[in-house]
C-alpha cells in the first residue's frame, strides 16, 4: 500500500514533485489558512482567474509546494490530490467514524489549510485538526516526530478593517477579543494534538503585519498607529512564545521577524523603509506587489514565489534547529539557481541590472 500511495503521488502532482530517495521522511501537517493552501488547487485555482500569480500561475508556489519540490524525499506531506467533501456530508461522516474533512479542494493529504480559514476553524466549522488527527491515527507509529505546522489568525484579527481599529488603539475590545479567541483556539488545538499523538512536533508560526504589504504600506502612517499595531500583535505572539518556552516539544515561527531581517520595514517616522532582496545574480525581489516574480506580493495579496521558497526555507532551520529533525537544510544558492531559471522565465523585466 506505501508503495502504491508513492507511485500515485508522483503520477498525480506532476510539476511539483522534486527528484528524491523517498527515505524515511519526516511527515509534515499543515492547518490554517491561504497563506498555506496550496496554489495549485484546481478546485480554486484555475492558472486562467488571475489569482495566485495570474499570467504567472504555472511557476508560482507556495510554501509547501516548494519544500515538496525541494525536499520531497524527506518531508512528506502526503499524497497530491483531490479529497474533502461539503461540511454536512463530512459531518456525517465523522458521525459515522469515516475519515472526514472539508471542504473539497486538491492538495497535499496531509494539509488542511483552507484559504478564508479562521482561527475558530481549527476545532469547529472545518474541524481541521480534528480531522487531521482522525487522518493520524491511522498510522499513528508514523507521527512519532512527525510536525504539524498551525499557521493561522490573519482573518480573525490581521486584515485592513482590524489593523484599522488598532492603529486607533492597541486595546480594541472588538480586535482584543478576536485576538484572545485565536490564542485560546491554538491552544485547545495543541492540546488536542497531544492529547491524540503526544509526541508530535507543532511549529507555531506567529502572526504576520499585514501593515507591511501591499496598499496598506501608505496607511497608518504614524509612529504613534504603528506601535498600537504591534502592540496588539505583540499579545498574540507572545502568547504562542510563552507555549513554546513551556514545551519542547512546540517551536514559534516569528514571522514578522523573518520578514523585517529580509525586506526590512518602516522608519522610526513609520514611513516605508524597505529593502529589496538579491537571489542569486539575476533576480531582485522588492516590498511590491505584481505577479511577476520580483514582487514579495501577488496581485491578490498572498506571498510571491520567491516568498514562499525563503518561508519553507526558513521553516526547515527552524525544525533543524528546535527539534533535530534532521532535513537537508535549503541553501541561499539552491534557491538562487532554481528561481533564477524557472522564475524569470517570461519575465525579463524582473532580471535584475
Amino acid at each position: 500500500m506505501v508503495k502504491k500511495a508513492w507511485a500515485f503521488a508522483l503520477l498525480a502532482c506532476a510539476g511539483i514533485c522534486a527528484d528524491a530517495s523517498f527515505a524515511a521522511p519526516v511527515p509534515l501537517a499543515v492547518v490554517g489558512d491561504s497563506d498555506s493552501h496550496a496554489y495549485h488547487d484546481r478546485t480554486q485555482f484555475t492558472g486562467e482567474d488571475g489569482a495566485r500569480g495570474g499570467v504567472f500561475h504555472d511557476t508560482t508556489w507556495q510554501w509547501t509546494e516548494w519544500l515538496h519540490r525541494l525536499r520531497g524525499g524527506e518531508v512528506d506531506q502526503g499524497h497530491w490530490g483531490r479529497s474533502g467533501s461539503r461540511r454536512i456530508v463530512a459531518m456525517v461522516e465523522e458521525a459515522l467514524g469515516l475519515p472526514a474533512r472539508t471542504p473539497e479542494k486538491e492538495d497535499f493529504g496531509y494539509n488542511f489549510a483552507v484559504s478564508g480559514a479562521v482561527c475558530n476553524d481549527l476545532m469547529n466549522v472545518q474541524r481541521q485538526v480534528p480531522h487531521l488527527v482522525q487522518q493520524m491515527d491511522e498510522v499513528p507509529a508514523a507521527w512519532r516526530g512527525g510536525i504539524v505546522v498551525v499557521r493561522i489568525g490573519v482573518n480573525s484579527f490581521g486584515q485592513r478593517e482590524h489593523l484599522e481599529r488598532l492603529a486607533a488603539s492597541a486595546d480594541d475590545p472588538a480586535v482584543a477579543a478576536e485576538i484572545d479567541g485565536c490564542i485560546d483556539d491554538v491552544r485547545a488545538a495543541v492540546s488536542y494534538l497531544h492529547r491524540h499523538h503526544p509526541d508530535t512536533r507543532v511549529v507555531l508560526v506567529g502572526i504576520f503585519d499585514n501593515a507591511n504589504i501591499g496598499e496598506n504600506v501608505r496607511r497608518w502612517s504614524s509612529a504613534r498607529e504603528q506601535a498600537n499595531i504591534t502592540r496588539a500583535l505583540d499579545r498574540y505572539d507572545a502568547a504562542l512564545k510563552a507555549m513554546a518556552v513551556r514545551d519542547p516539544r512546540i517551536a514559534f515561527f516569528d514571522d514578522r521577524a523573518w520578514f523585517a531581517a529580509l525586506w526590512g520595514g518602516r522608519d522610526a517616522t513609520a514611513r516605508a523603509a524597505y529593502k529589496a532582496v538579491r537571489i542569486g545574480e539575476d533576480l531582485v525581489v522588492t516590498n511590491t506587489q505584481g505577479d511577476a516574480p520580483c514582487h514579495a506580493i501577488l496581485s491578490d495579496g498572498h506571498a510571491g514565489t520567491v516568498w514562499n521558497a525563503l518561508w519553507a526555507k526558513a521553516l526547515v532551520h527552524v525544525v533543524n534547529q528546535r527539534f533535530g529533525a534532521g532535513i537537508t537544510p535549503i541553501t541561499s544558492q539552491e534557491l538562487a539557481s532554481r528561481l533564477g531559471g524557472e522564475a524569470l522565465r517570461g519575465s525579463e523585466t524582473c532580471r535584475a541590472q
